[in-house]
Protein backbone atom coordinates (compact mmCIF):
# COMPACT_ATOMS: atom_id res chain seq x y z
CA UNK A 1 0.00 0.00 0.00
CA UNK A 2 1.49 3.31 -1.11
CA UNK A 3 2.06 6.11 1.39
CA UNK A 4 -0.53 8.89 1.27
CA UNK A 5 0.51 12.19 -0.32
CA UNK A 6 -1.68 15.19 -1.00
CA UNK A 7 -1.90 17.28 -4.18
CA UNK A 8 1.31 19.09 -3.21
CA UNK A 9 3.11 15.78 -2.78
CA UNK A 10 3.33 16.13 1.00
CA UNK A 11 2.76 13.43 3.59
CA UNK A 12 0.71 14.04 6.74
CA UNK A 13 3.89 14.11 8.83
CA UNK A 14 5.27 16.92 6.66
CA UNK A 15 2.80 19.39 8.17
CA UNK A 16 3.30 20.94 11.61
CA UNK A 17 0.74 19.66 14.07
CA UNK A 18 -0.48 21.05 17.40
CA UNK A 19 -0.45 19.10 20.60
CA UNK A 20 -3.94 18.15 21.77
CA UNK A 21 -5.06 18.54 25.37
CA UNK A 22 -8.29 18.05 27.28
CA UNK A 23 -9.37 20.36 30.10
CA UNK A 24 -12.53 19.95 32.15
CA UNK A 25 -14.71 22.48 33.93
CA UNK A 26 -16.50 20.60 36.71
CA UNK A 27 -19.21 22.90 38.07
CA UNK A 28 -21.31 22.55 41.20
CA UNK A 29 -23.23 24.62 43.70
CA UNK A 30 -21.24 24.41 46.92
CA UNK A 31 -22.60 24.62 50.44
CA UNK A 32 -22.04 28.39 50.40
CA UNK A 33 -24.68 28.58 47.65
CA UNK A 34 -22.25 29.84 45.02
CA UNK A 35 -21.67 28.34 41.60
CA UNK A 36 -18.16 26.93 41.86
CA UNK A 37 -15.58 25.20 39.69
CA UNK A 38 -13.14 22.43 40.58
CA UNK A 39 -9.47 23.44 40.49
CA UNK A 40 -6.30 21.44 40.99
CA UNK A 41 -2.85 22.67 42.07
CA UNK A 42 -0.23 21.90 39.44
CA UNK A 43 2.45 19.58 40.78
CA UNK A 44 5.27 21.47 39.02
CA UNK A 45 4.30 25.14 38.90
CA UNK A 46 2.10 25.22 42.01
CA UNK A 47 -0.69 27.30 40.44
CA UNK A 48 -4.40 26.51 40.44
CA UNK A 49 -5.98 25.42 37.15
CA UNK A 50 -8.59 23.10 35.64
CA UNK A 51 -7.85 19.38 35.66
CA UNK A 52 -6.45 18.47 32.26
CA UNK A 53 -3.84 16.51 30.37
CA UNK A 54 -2.30 15.98 26.97
CA UNK A 55 -3.94 13.24 24.94
CA UNK A 56 -1.72 10.19 24.64
CA UNK A 57 -1.06 8.44 21.34
CA UNK A 58 -3.98 6.17 20.46
CA UNK A 59 -6.12 7.50 23.33
CA UNK A 60 -9.72 8.64 22.98
CA UNK A 61 -10.61 12.12 24.23
CA UNK A 62 -13.15 10.76 26.71
CA UNK A 63 -10.57 8.39 28.19
CA UNK A 64 -8.04 11.21 28.54
CA UNK A 65 -10.63 13.31 30.40
CA UNK A 66 -11.43 10.55 32.88
CA UNK A 67 -7.72 9.82 33.34
CA UNK A 68 -6.97 13.45 34.12
CA UNK A 69 -9.85 13.78 36.58
CA UNK A 70 -8.72 10.72 38.49
CA UNK A 71 -5.00 11.48 38.41
CA UNK A 72 -5.17 15.23 39.03
CA UNK A 73 -8.31 15.58 41.18
CA UNK A 74 -8.94 12.09 42.56
CA UNK A 75 -12.43 12.20 41.07
CA UNK A 76 -14.14 9.22 39.46
CA UNK A 77 -17.64 8.42 38.30
CA UNK A 78 -18.20 11.60 36.29
CA UNK A 79 -19.44 11.79 32.70
CA UNK A 80 -18.13 15.01 31.14
CA UNK A 81 -19.40 16.13 27.76
CA UNK A 82 -17.45 17.93 25.07
CA UNK A 83 -17.91 21.66 25.35
CA UNK A 84 -15.86 23.34 22.63
CA UNK A 85 -12.49 23.23 20.94
CA UNK A 86 -10.25 26.08 22.05
CA UNK A 87 -7.81 26.59 19.20
CA UNK A 88 -6.26 30.04 19.56
CA UNK A 89 -2.58 29.40 18.64
CA UNK A 90 -1.54 31.84 21.39
CA UNK A 91 -3.68 30.34 24.15
CA UNK A 92 -0.93 28.22 25.70
CA UNK A 93 2.49 29.62 26.63
CA UNK A 94 4.06 26.17 26.22
CA UNK A 95 3.48 26.08 22.48
CA UNK A 96 0.81 25.30 19.90
CA UNK A 97 -1.77 23.40 21.92
CA UNK A 98 -5.42 22.86 21.02
CA UNK A 99 -7.64 22.04 23.98
CA UNK A 100 -10.89 20.14 23.74
CA UNK A 101 -12.80 21.66 26.64
CA UNK A 102 -15.25 19.47 28.54
CA UNK A 103 -18.01 20.22 31.02
CA UNK A 104 -19.64 18.30 33.83
CA UNK A 105 -22.18 19.64 36.32
CA UNK A 106 -22.65 17.59 39.45
CA UNK A 107 -24.21 17.85 42.92
CA UNK A 108 -21.82 18.99 45.62
CA UNK A 109 -22.12 15.60 47.32
CA UNK A 110 -20.36 14.00 44.33
CA UNK A 111 -17.21 16.02 45.02
CA UNK A 112 -17.24 16.71 48.76
CA UNK A 113 -15.29 13.60 49.78
CA UNK A 114 -12.28 14.56 47.64
CA UNK A 115 -11.84 18.14 48.82
CA UNK A 116 -9.91 17.58 52.01
CA UNK A 117 -6.40 17.71 50.56
CA UNK A 118 -4.13 20.59 49.57
CA UNK A 119 -4.21 20.01 45.82
CA UNK A 120 -7.95 20.10 45.04
CA UNK A 121 -10.44 22.84 45.79
CA UNK A 122 -13.71 24.43 44.76
CA UNK A 123 -13.64 28.12 43.88
CA UNK A 124 -16.58 30.40 43.04
CA UNK A 125 -16.57 30.91 39.27
CA UNK A 126 -16.34 34.68 39.77
CA UNK A 127 -13.00 34.17 41.53
CA UNK A 128 -11.61 31.53 39.14
CA UNK A 129 -9.59 33.98 37.06
CA UNK A 130 -5.99 34.37 36.02
CA UNK A 131 -5.54 30.68 35.20
CA UNK A 132 -2.91 29.54 32.73
CA UNK A 133 -3.41 28.02 29.28
CA UNK A 134 -6.67 29.85 28.57
CA UNK A 135 -8.57 28.04 31.31
CA UNK A 136 -10.52 31.22 32.13
CA UNK A 137 -12.09 31.03 28.67
CA UNK A 138 -13.11 27.41 29.22
CA UNK A 139 -14.84 28.30 32.49
CA UNK A 140 -16.62 31.26 30.87
CA UNK A 141 -18.03 29.11 28.06
CA UNK A 142 -19.00 26.37 30.53
CA UNK A 143 -20.88 28.80 32.77
CA UNK A 144 -22.71 30.31 29.80
CA UNK A 145 -23.78 26.83 28.67
CA UNK A 146 -24.96 25.91 32.17
CA UNK A 147 -26.94 29.12 32.65
CA UNK A 148 -28.70 28.66 29.32
CA UNK A 149 -29.80 25.16 30.32
CA UNK A 150 -31.25 26.42 33.62
CA UNK A 151 -33.24 29.12 31.86
CA UNK A 152 -35.15 26.35 30.08
CA UNK A 153 -35.70 23.76 32.84
CA UNK A 154 -36.06 23.56 36.65
CA UNK A 155 -32.98 21.44 37.39
CA UNK A 156 -31.57 19.68 34.30
CA UNK A 157 -28.36 18.67 36.09
CA UNK A 158 -29.90 17.46 39.36
CA UNK A 159 -28.15 19.98 41.61
CA UNK A 160 -30.90 19.95 44.25
CA UNK A 161 -32.29 16.73 45.69
CA UNK A 162 -35.95 15.92 45.04
CA UNK A 163 -38.42 16.60 46.41
CA UNK A 164 -37.48 20.25 46.91
CA UNK A 165 -39.29 23.34 48.09
CA UNK A 166 -39.74 26.27 45.75
CA UNK A 167 -37.32 28.25 47.90
CA UNK A 168 -34.64 25.56 47.61
CA UNK A 169 -35.07 25.49 43.85
CA UNK A 170 -34.95 29.28 43.57
CA UNK A 171 -31.80 29.54 45.67
CA UNK A 172 -30.10 27.01 43.43
CA UNK A 173 -31.18 28.99 40.34
CA UNK A 174 -29.84 32.16 41.93
CA UNK A 175 -26.50 30.44 42.50
CA UNK A 176 -26.35 29.33 38.88
CA UNK A 177 -27.46 32.72 37.55
CA UNK A 178 -25.24 34.68 39.92
CA UNK A 179 -28.04 37.10 40.81
CA UNK A 180 -31.21 37.37 42.86
CA UNK A 181 -34.53 36.30 41.32
CA UNK A 182 -37.99 37.60 42.12
CA UNK A 183 -39.80 34.84 44.07
CA UNK A 184 -43.24 35.34 42.50
CA UNK A 185 -41.93 35.53 38.94
CA UNK A 186 -39.73 32.51 39.51
CA UNK A 187 -42.62 30.47 40.88
CA UNK A 188 -44.83 31.30 37.90
CA UNK A 189 -42.10 30.23 35.50
CA UNK A 190 -41.35 26.95 37.30
CA UNK A 191 -44.78 25.60 38.26
CA UNK A 192 -45.73 24.43 34.73
CA UNK A 193 -42.63 22.21 34.71
CA UNK A 194 -43.17 20.76 38.20
CA UNK A 195 -45.56 18.39 39.92
CA UNK A 196 -46.52 18.63 43.58
CA UNK A 197 -45.06 15.86 45.74
CA UNK A 198 -46.42 14.42 48.96
CA UNK A 199 -45.55 16.08 52.23
CA UNK A 200 -44.38 19.49 53.38
CA UNK A 201 -41.14 20.88 54.78
CA UNK A 202 -40.58 23.51 57.45
CA UNK A 203 -38.37 26.38 56.25
CA UNK A 204 -38.68 28.77 59.18
CA UNK A 205 -41.24 30.15 61.59
CA UNK A 206 -44.03 30.23 58.98
CA UNK A 207 -46.20 27.46 57.59
CA UNK A 208 -44.42 24.38 56.21
CA UNK A 209 -43.79 24.68 52.47
CA UNK A 210 -45.00 22.30 49.81
CA UNK A 211 -42.46 20.16 47.98
CA UNK A 212 -42.10 19.51 44.26
CA UNK A 213 -40.60 17.22 41.67
CA UNK A 214 -39.72 17.85 38.06
CA UNK A 215 -42.16 16.54 35.47
CA UNK A 216 -39.15 15.33 33.49
CA UNK A 217 -36.14 14.41 35.60
CA UNK A 218 -32.52 15.46 35.30
CA UNK A 219 -30.57 14.46 32.19
CA UNK A 220 -29.35 10.86 32.59
CA UNK A 221 -25.68 10.58 33.55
Amino acid sequence: MSEYRDAAGKRLVDYPRPSVAVDTAVLTVAVEDELSVLQVRDAVDGDWRLPGTFVHEGERLADAVLRSLQAKAGVTGLAPEQLQVFDDPERDSRGWVMSVGHLDVVPFSSLASGLGGSRVRLVPVAAATGMVHGHDDIVAVAVTRLRASYEAAPDPCGLVAEPFTMTELRRMHEAVAGRALLPDSFRRAMVPMLVAAEGKRAEGPGKPAGVWRQISGPHPR
